[in-house]
Order: structure tokens, then C-alpha cells, then sequence
């Protein structure tokens, strides 16, 4: 019990360290120190929730679910290795599952927006050049009744074009809600043509279109030719999980991974994996492109 004990207290600690490196928090409460002044950690994994589609979870929530598997894990570290080094690697992993989770909903997020921006592009090119509506009225229109994660971004520049009737301000309400790389570059062009003028609109997003397809086709290929790394990469945490629990009916089980010579093993174990699996993650990730018109 005492050693289950120490393994808790031991992964809370090394949740209290991952979220003051990672977000800046202080203390040794679930959430932020307001008085220690984390508000920037705290704004910055709001912004990623919102951008996630998670605007109604709460950080208290988060940082609930965080602590939960963070123990859950802690206890099967225990269960399995004894001692405190695997308990306290364990833990701190599973702690950091519900902030892996977010990022994952966000590249998808992201990747639906890349599939959906050249036929959103299309349609206000006909909009607003066989149609004769406003550039404003096409891009809005559009955005109405594109993808439903797209769609708050739009209400809300929608909202402030009907009180403002000002684009560039509207631009910047969309931007600011979308913050992606493409959005930033049709809507600057948009503004651009409103404010200006001139005829060459439609070449512009003709060509606009063409390089959104010949990127979005190119990240697709890519995934595609990982998929079976990918698969491969979850053996890095499935062979050497089933290797520890195959140990538990070898020799003297739990008992040798407790003994220190066992403890250094599961720490060099550990370390192996966790950097395998970094390595992996690193290597396998798609370039996000940089925003320019922030």
C-alpha cells in the first residue's frame, strides 16, 4: 500500500512538472495558479481546444481527466513493475493521452478544412463572378453552408459584417476563428480584390484552386504511403507491454522487476520506448503551413 501511495504521489508530481513545462501553470492544484500569473499557459490550451471544437470542456475538466488516467496509470505501473520508476513513467504517459487526444481531433480538423477549402473556393469564384453578387456576400455565403466545423468562424463574421459592413474587419474576425494558412490567404485575396478592384479575380482564385487541390492531394498521398508505419509504430508500445506482462509468470515475476537491477531495467525500458515512439512521431509528421497573414 505504501508503495502504491508513493506511486501516486510520484505521478501527480510528474503531472505538476509536464503542465508547468507545457502550459506555464504553478501550484500544486489541478488548475492554474491565478495568482502565480499562468494566465498565457492557460489562453494558449484554451485557443487549442477552441480550434479543436472543444469550446464547451472546460480546463478544470481537462485537467480532471488528465489526473485520472494519470492515477489509473500510476496504479498499473504499480500492479505490473512495483517499485516507483515504472508507476511514475506510466502515469505521467497517460496523463498526457487526453492533450494527445485534443491535437489528433485538431489534424483532422485541419485536414477536412484543407479537402473542403478548393470546392468553398469554386463556389465564391461563381459567386462572385458569374453570379455578379458582392465579393463580401459570396465569401459569406459560402462559408454558411459549408462543413459544420467551419461554420461558427463564418456566423461570427457574419455577425460582424451585419454590424459594421466593414470586409476588412469581418476578414479579420474570420481569420482570427478559422486560424488556418489557407483561410488566411483567400481571405487577404478577397480583401485585396474588394478593395482595389479589378478583373482578374477569377484567375486568381482558378489559380488559387489549382494549388489547394495539388496540396491536399499531396498530404493525402503522403498518409496514405505511412499508413503501414503507422501500424508498425503501435508495436513500439504493444511488444514491449505484452513482453512485462509475459514476465509476470517467468521466474519471480513482480518481485525481480521490484529488485534495483529490475528497476534499472524498466527504466532503461521505458526510456527506449518513450524515445521510439517520439522518434517515430517525429519523423511521420506532416509540415503544417505557416500562417503568413496573422
Amino acid at each position: 500500500m505504501i508503495g502504491l501511495l508513493l506511486a501516486l504521489a510520484a505521478g501527480y508530481g510528474t503531472f505538476l512538472l509536464y503542465t508547468w513545462w507545457a502550459f506555464g501553470w504553478r501550484g500544486v492544484g489541478l488548475g492554474p495558479s491565478v495568482r502565480a500569473g499562468g494566465g498565457r499557459g492557460q489562453d494558449r490550451t484554451s485557443a487549442l481546444l477552441t480550434r479543436a471544437g472543444l469550446e464547451e470542456v472546460r480546463l478544470l475538466e481537462l485537467l480532471a481527466v488528465m489526473a485520472a488516467l494519470a492515477a489509473v496509470g500510476a496504479g498499473l505501473g504499480y500492479a505490473i513493475f512495483g517499485g516507483i520508476v515504472g508507476p511514475l513513467a506510466i502515469g505521467a504517459a497517460a496523463g498526457t493521452v487526453p492533450i494527445a487526444a485534443v491535437r489528433q481531433r485538431l489534424q483532422r480538423r485541419r485536414l477536412k478544412a484543407l479537402e473542403a477549402w478548393p470546392r468553398m473556393i469554386e463556389e465564391i469564384r461563381l459567386e462572385a463572378t458569374s453570379l455578379g453578387r458582392s465579393i463580401p456576400q459570396a465569401l459569406l455565403a459560402v462559408g454558411l453552408r459549408g462543413p459544420a466545423a467551419m461554420r461558427p468562424a463564418f456566423e461570427a463574421a457574419h455577425r460582424e459584417w451585419l454590424i459594421s459592413t466593414d470586409f476588412g474587419r469581418t476578414v479579420a474576425t474570420l481569420k482570427s476563428q478559422l486560424a488556418d494558412a489557407t483561410a488566411d490567404v483567400v481571405c487577404e485575396t478577397l480583401l485585396i480584390a474588394h478593395e482595389v478592384g479589378g478583373s482578374d479575380l477569377e484567375r486568381r482564385l482558378s489559380a488559387l484552386i489549382e494549388d489547394r487541390i495539388a496540396d491536399t492531394q499531396g498530404r493525402k498521398d503522403a498518409v496514405s504511403k505511412q499508413a503501414g508505419a503507422r501500424f508498425a509504430r503501435r508495436f513500439v508500445l504493444a511488444v514491449p507491454l505484452g513482453m512485462a506482462l509475459a514476465g509476470l509468470r517467468i521466474g519471480d515475476g513482480r518481485a525481480a522487476y521490484e529488485t534495483p537491477a529490475g528497476q534499472l531495467g524498466v527504466a532503461f525500458a521505458l526510456a527506449i520506448t518513450g524515445l521510439c515512439w517520439w522518434w517515430a512521431s517525429r519523423i511521420m509528421r506532416l509540415p503544417v503551413e505557416e500562417r503568413v497573414f496573422v
